[in-house]
């Protein structure tokens, strides 16, 4: 989501300044979860094209972190003046809630069709529809359906306290906005240690992946860090920062896999991608090129709320023709890969230009 997406769907009526790199980065952080289950599912038998994959995407359910921390930023940007919390939740709800509803059938059409011995209980079905599923401690409540839709009974909790977060971090100078960043990053990192002197590490990893509570830390860095850039910190020097912001994010995303589960779901990169949004925020403020300005880049951002929500009801299509983890050759495994890929996208352009657009007009012109 742009900025001026945003701007559009909480009806500030000031100019804000366009951040298309922002939009860019949302692909690449959908790609990301993309290449991750592409890691779980095992395409490819054990050999070099499975260690590529799982170089590169094994961590790769961090994407999910920078689209919390995103959130948290694009909604702040776009909202400089106080608004009406049921205008916001209404708008939110335009945006999010009917490709997830849509997705949400499919998903049990395709449960109906390929596996009708395991088809969701009426609880999983309720708790996915209304977007409560994070909430409950529950992992087959919490996946199921459309399993990738936990993260958006999150954003629901994020919409709901937004317009009171954003109007208490709002008015705090760049001191505060340090340290409530700060409280942010620091609460990610070490709350799961705190955690463990209170509860069992299953149920730490569960509440720390899984819950809005857990997840909201991320959410607000990104709204202080907004507030921070929208300061407009006139001696930052770009290349330095982005030099370290890129450093902290590949040693971080790196880092992953070498640190216990409950720590790599955003405490590694968060950072990292922080600084990233920062970077990128004030090279489009100030006119300078990012890669992620490209035209193609902000179209693939458009379509990656489309591509994230229905990429794993591809990927359940093509288990139910090849099988569970069919370790094919490297051959045969980048074929099913590329029509995997294939037809995600173009299910998500689909769902773009025929579900989310429409039916969010319709929504708000109602």
């Amino acid at each position: 989501m742009s900025s001026t997406v945003a701007d559009r769907d909480v009806g500030i009526p000031r100019r804000i300044v366009d951040l298309p790199s922002l939009t860019g980065m949302r692909w690449t952080a959908a790609f990301l979860v993309f290449g991750v289950h592409l890691h779980v599912i095992e395409y490819f038998a054990p050999g070099w094209a499975a260690s590529v994959i799982r170089f590169l995407f094994a961590p790769g359910a961090v994407g999910v972190s920078f689209f919390f921390i995103l959130s948290g930023f694009v909604l702040m940007w776009a909202s400089p003046d106080p608004v009406g919390w049921l205008r916001f939740c209404r708008r939110r709800f335009a945006r999010v809630y009917p490709l997830h509803a849509v997705t949400a059938v499919f998903a049990l059409l395709l449960a109906f069709v390929t596996a009708r011995n395991e088809l969701p209980q009426p609880l999983v079905v309720l708790a996915n529809l209304t977007l409560l599923q994070s909430w409950i401690p529950d992992f087959t409540v919490v996946q199921g359906l459309n399993s990738v839709s936990w993260t958006l009974s999150c954003e629901a909790f994020f919409y709901a306290v937004f317009p009171l977060l954003g109007a208490v971090i709002g008015r705090r100078g760049p001191g505060a906005l340090l340290a409530v960043a700060g409280a942010a990053w620091a609460l990610t990192t070490l709350g799961p240690a705190a955690g463990r002197l209170f509860a069992s590490a299953e149920a730490v990893t569960l509440f720390f992946h899984w819950n809005p509570l857990a997840r909201l830390p991320e959410f607000v860095f990104g709204i202080a860090l907004a507030c921070l850039v929208r300061s407009n910190p006139s001696g930052v020097r770009l290349p330095l920062l982005w030099t370290v912001a890129g450093i902290a994010t590949i040693s971080g995303y790196l880092t992953v896999e070498h640190v216990p589960e409950v720590y790599g779901y955003a405490a590694c990169t968060m950072l990292g991608f922080g600084l990233v949004l920062v970077a990128a925020a004030l090279s489009d403020s100030r006119g300078n090129w990012t890669p992620w300005r490209h035209r193609l880049a902000v179209r693939l951002g458009e379509l990656s709320f489309a591509f994230y929500l229905i990429h794993i009801l591809v990927i359940r299509v093509f288990e139910a023709i090849v099988g569970y983890h069919p370790k094919l050759g490297t051959a045969q495994g980048a074929a099913l890969t590329a029509g995997t890929f294939s037809l995600s996208l173009t299910s998500a352009w689909l769902l773009h230009r025929y579900v989310e657009g429409p039916a969010r007009k319709l929504l708000l012109r109602s």
